[in-house]
């Protein structure tokens, strides 16, 4: 059992790559082929509240999870927003964006990874959950022209968001980094 928040998350990684085949095998007809990787992509984006859920309840928190888990998202909601786009569905922007903002987060929290693990903020976690509601009724196929203007300005939210939530990221790095740095320099001078 305690291994299950990783399984999960690991799964959630899994999806990404089968979802983007259900949405080529679709190739835009907006068929079964959509529906089923809407199903993947929802049930993937909801493993992402079980694992974390599940690993403070058991006390399984590891070091795998911490690391593993945001990268999880990432992967998910960067290929759906890579397809979208691929399909003239959604602008390149908010991807490319995105794409910087989860790569320097991601390099970062590497960069600290050692010592301290920064860990994901409410501002990240609602910039999730606003990108999960935007590809969500992206994916939904056959939707009136409305739905998908109110999904855009959903994700251009979360977009602005992620750049809010990005630089404090960074300083929260960069604060974690100086610590460590100052830690190594005690050390060194003692011994």
């Amino acid at each position: 059992m305690s291994a299950l928040p990783n399984i999960l998350t690991s799964l959630r990684l899994l999806a990404a790559p089968v979802m983007v085949v259900l949405f080529v095998l679709d190739d835009g007809a907006q068929g079964a082929w959509r529906w089923l990787a809407l199903i993947v992509f929802l049930t993937a984006a909801a493993t992402d509240l079980l694992d974390g859920y599940l690993a403070r309840r058991w006390r399984v928190v590891s070091t795998f999870g911490k690391l593993a888990d945001p990268i999880a998202d990432k992967v998910l909601v960067l290929s759906a927003l890579a397809m979208l786009a691929a399909y003239d569905e959604l602008p390149w922007w908010p991807f490319v964006v995105l794409l910087v903002r989860e790569v320097a987060v991601t390099l970062g929290r590497f960069a600290v990874a050692s010592g301290t693990v920064i860990p994901a903020s409410t501002g990240g976690k609602v910039k999730t959950v606003l990108q999960v509601i935007a590809i969500g009724a992206m994916l939904l196929p056959g939707v009136p022209a409305w739905v998908d203007d109110v999904a855009m300005w959903v994700l251009i939210a979360s977009v602005a968001l992620a750049i809010v939530t990005g630089v404090d990221y960074g300083a929260r790095i960069l604060r974690a980094n100086s610590k460590r740095r100052a830690e190594e320099r005690g050390e060194r001078e003692s011994v």
